[in-house]
């Protein structure tokens, strides 16, 4: 009961501070595809709401018109990408710029016009009533936009081995149900040699790679079919689009390395002076005094990782290694690279890192009632990363997979998902902000603490069905 009353104080002197740091030279953007509306306040100028144009030479317009009256903040609504030029104008311009999201500005009802809006926006950060979204550094954003590109591009090659598969499907060619990747390398010499005119099955086994499991036989039985020609000319367009689609993927990589390496390692500590463990973050307990051995990186990579010295080159940017942590990949850290950068500042604590995720229920109340607890919902990519780096801690045999599998038993999976991923997000906070390497022998006593349950439900068991558990030297 105190620490909710303390929590409600704390939330209402928080609301209190907003509101008193008002910005008497705060201006209001809306804006569209082909025009922009644009408020400043009313004794600034003797026309305060002006429509631009959205070429360059009217953003820049509106960028000195700004100045001219004296505008030090900006508030804008993210919409789209077309915030995006003007943005970053407005930033080279030395002014304070709130990115606001459009689902949290709602208007008064019966005054929706665009005029209403670039007028209410202004109104709301002059009061200190809006908060602005998390945008990194301009060098992370160049490196995000070429990570998120490469995700289009692996999207699109993933829809042409479909259109491969359809095609093979079609000619009765079981190839894709013999071999586990008809991109490897088994896949790409087999097709490849189909396309260039051989039929025969025998000799396209031939082609079989010694690792593949399935014998020459079974595959031999999967090339006979109809050879109809239709279907080999989608197959030779969607190889052809698959080819392509890869040697960008390849040149993006490229881009992305050169981009990377220029970026500078996360060397700022938030607290330097106090000596923060990991446990005592996570757990709110003492480091033990008998830790379990340290686990090995992983050392199986995903096939759409890029090519290159990644692992090295994010423990260089990120100060720590984050792929030691159970169910973060490369590609994980790629993400946190690209979206989030290295300085994570901007989220006072942990708490406050897992909220702008959005893994963390929403306890909305109302006269004392809690009309909802669910997490809302969110399209931020390195939630997503996360909750598939949770989803895959099921095999894990460490701590985290442990908990893991009993939150999927008792709860549901997409539940315990989001709680491992919640507990993802603190861990890499952590190791990122207080710069200490993750160890997972921290988590020894929960794991003993496991294994007792665990033996004192089997001893239960046992004895319910007329037996006892007897222990077997080792």
């Amino acid at each position: 009961m105190k620490e909710h009353k303390k929590a409600k104080a704390k939330t209402k002197s928080e609301l209190s501070k907003a509101i008193r740091e008002r910005e008497p030279n705060a201006a209001g953007i809306d804006l569209g595809a082909e025009g922009i509306w644009v408020a400043v306040p009313a004794d600034r100028d003797a026309n305060a709401v002006r429509r631009f144009e959205a070429f360059t030479r009217d953003l820049v317009a509106i960028v000195q018109w700004l100045v001219g009256c004296g505008v030090r903040s900006v508030a804008m609504e993210a919409t789209g990408v077309y915030w995006i030029p003007l943005y970053q104008l407005l930033e080279d311009a030395g002014l304070k710029v709130c990115l606001v999201n459009a689902r949290h500005v709602k208007n008064v009802p019966g005054r929706k016009s665009d005029v209403r809006d670039c007028q209410w926006l202004q109104y709301l950060h002059s009061v200190g009533l809006l908060l602005g979204s998390f945008r990194p550094a301009q060098v992370i954003c160049a490196t995000r936009s070429i990570y998120r590109y490469r995700q289009n591009l692996i999207s699109m090659a993933a829809e042409h081995i479909q259109h491969m598969q359809a095609a093979l499907e079609q000619m009765n060619i079981k190839l894709h149900h013999v071999i586990d990747d008809l991109t490897g390398v088994t896949g790409q010499a087999i097709i490849a040699a189909i396309l260039s005119g051989q039929r025969e099955p025998v000799q396209l086994a031939k082609l079989r790679d010694k690792r593949i499991q399935a014998c020459e036989e079974k595959i031999v039985k999967s090339l006979e079919g109809d050879w109809r020609k239709e279907h080999l000319f989608v197959l030779a367009k969607a190889w052809a689009q698959y080819q392509e689609v890869k040697k960008q993927i390849q040149d993006c990589d490229r881009e992305l390395l050169e981009y990377t390496s220029e970026l500078e390692a996360c060397t700022t500590v938030s607290k330097p002076a106090k000596v923060v463990h990991l446990k005592a973050e996570l757990l709110g307990a003492e480091p033990v005094s008998n830790p379990l051995p340290k686990k090995k990186a992983r050392t199986k990579t995903s096939k759409n990782q890029p090519e290159g010295p990644w692992q090295q080159e994010l423990e260089r940017f990120f100060g720590v290694d984050l792929t030691v942590i159970p169910g973060i990949s490369v590609l994980t850290g790629l993400t946190l690279m690209t979206e989030l950068g290295n300085d994570l500042r901007a989220f006072k604590t942990q708490h406050h890192f897992a909220s702008w995720l959005c893994l963390c229920p929403d306890n909305e109340t109302s006269a004392s009632k809690v009309l909802r607890r669910a997490t809302r919902r969110s399209q931020n990519r390195v939630r997503q990363a996360l909750r598939m780096a949770a989803s895959s801690l099921h095999h894990n045999k460490s701590y985290l997979g442990d908990k893991y599998r009993r939150l999927r038993a008792r709860l549901s999976p997409p539940k315990a998902i989001t709680a491992m991923a919640h507990q993802l997000a603190r861990i890499i906070w952590t190791l990122i902000t207080r710069q200490v390497p993750f160890d997972l022998s921290l988590f020894a006593e929960q794991e003993k603490l496991n294994h007792q349950r665990r033996l004192k439900r089997l001893a239960a068991s046992a004895r319910q069905m007329g037996y006892q558990l007897t222990p077997v030297a080792a």
